[in-house]
């Protein structure tokens, strides 16, 4: 999505909302260093961060600067230039079944004080930033959860599960089949120039990953404070494929005392293919000297089960909801992704805020193509009694239930069964498991 969110207008909503509370409400110039760096403080604080230093802040200010920042300001606090709440966003792309992506509204830093909790400044907010989706055309908004009860009064729904993956050094024996390309082990600046496009590529494989940001590579390739302990930890693992071109990328560390074996713990791991995700996770179990390997934000469908001899050595931890979506323009949400084969479904869709409201009927062809399109009054009744057709499929849902189904993470049926889906015709969510199942189960492998 190409726009610049700086452009859409504060919104007037949350501004009197916040005001009637004696608040202010402000949206930041990036160029404004002074209330940048305070904005920045007031994030690393809400999330309970040491104080960035020099360098970090430089990083941040790069990185915030080019997203739509928003504050709270309390004209009576002890700093009134200091905000009590925090906000940002940005447009990006969010990877859909069948290799295509969409326009979604990412949201984070949403933090609020401890001293004026109870007083509506999270509701302004949220409610704030579906305006800015919708402002900047987005069909989802999405968001990582550090807490789960929050945004489901918002329409926000998990949508892809992850998991802290875990090897057991000791019993790996590697039986998967070689990659043709090879592995090197490379110093992690040297990735800089090859990481952005490999990042891309790797995205584009997988259902719920979002676009990195340069600022985001150099964090996880240690380029931000090179020199600082933790950067000169980390190592990494590149793999080329048979024709020398890059195809995948690995970061890690080991954690050890000394003369003791360590653990070897996966920062960021990128696979453009299947054969530099078998590889690389090859070098990565197969180190001296460790007893494990431990590698969070994976899939609970990780291959790596089926390429060691032992499928006990991998275990699976802190499996829980990771990405969640929050569907605004239902048609093109629907639209952007390939479905299972072929049908024709009607979706009747209730949302209390009204953003996602209405009557769509997804009718897909023999390779998965949709065309969706929103149904009017008397077409909608129509479908909703059965009368259209009498093999017409239909289920009624709210919005979080098409959040949660959006990316094949959550089988419709799953939900029927906790009466969250009802089907209007027999056979209705038999057939929206067969339409909503994607290749993959959805990742998103990062936090924002």
């Amino acid at each position: 999505m190409s726009f610049d969110p700086h452009r859409i207008p504060l919104d007037r909503a949350a501004a009197i909302a916040l005001r009637e509370r004696g608040l202010e409400y402000r949206l930041l110039d990036a160029k404004d260093t002074d209330a940048l760096t305070r904005w920045v403080r007031a994030d690393f604080r809400g999330f309970h961060q040491a104080r960035p230093h020099a360098g970090e802040l430089d990083a941040q200010r790069r990185v915030f600067g080019e997203r739509r920042l928003q504050g709270v300001y309390d004209p009576a606090s002890a700093d009134p230039d200091f905000p009590v709440a925090t906000v940002s966003g940005w447009p990006t792309g969010l990877s859909m079944p069948g290799g295509r992506s969409i326009d979604a509204w990412a949201v984070s830093s949403v933090t609020v004080a401890p001293t004026h909790r109870r007083r509506g400044i999270a509701r302004a907010l949220m409610e704030a930033e579906l305006a800015n989706a919708r402002a900047a055309g987005a069909a989802v908004a999405v968001l990582t959860a550090t807490e789960a009860t929050i945004y489901g009064r918002f329409g926000y729904a998990p949508a892809a599960r992850a998991a802290t993956l875990e090897i057991d050094r000791s019993r790996v024996h590697w039986t998967g089949r070689d990659a043709p390309g090879r592995c090197h082990l490379v110093e992690p600046a040297s990735l800089a120039a090859d990481a952005p496009a490999v990042a891309r590529r790797a995205v584009a494989r997988t259902a719920g990953e979002i676009d990195r940001w340069p600022g985001l590579l150099d964090h996880v390739l240690g380029l931000v404070d090179p020199e600082s302990e933790s950067a000169r930890h980390i190592r990494a693992v590149r793999y080329d494929d048979e024709r020398g071109q890059a195809q995948g990328f690995a970061t890690y560390r080991v954690r050890r005392e000394p003369d003791r074996p360590g653990v070897l713990e996966v920062g960021f791991f990128a696979a453009a293919t299947d054969d530099a995700e078998r590889a690389m996770w090859r070098v990565l179990c197969e180190h001296d000297f460790i007893t494990r390997v431990r590698a969070p934000l994976r899939s609970v469908d990780e291959p790596i089960s089926w390429l060691v001899e032992d499928p006990r050595a991998i275990s699976f931890h802190e499996v829980g909801d990771h990405l969640w979506v929050r569907v605004l323009d239902p048609v093109a949400a629907l639209a952007g992704r390939r479905f299972g084969g072929p049908g024709s479904l009607v979706l009747e869709v209730r949302d209390p805020l009204g953003h996602a409201a209405g009557s769509f009927e997804v009718e897909a062809d023999g390779e998965g193509r949709p065309e969706v399109r929103r149904l009017d009054g008397a077409d909608a009744a129509t479908a909703s009694s059965g009368r259209r057709n009498r093999r017409q499929h239909g289920i009624g849902l709210g919005v979080q239930e098409l959040g949660s189904i959006l990316l094949g993470g959550v089988r419709p049926t799953t939900l029927g069964r906790a009466g969250r889906i009802s089907e209007h015709a027999r056979g209705s969510l038999a057939l929206a498991d067969r339409l909503f199942a994607a290749e993959r189960e959805p990742l998103l492998s990062i936090w924002f």
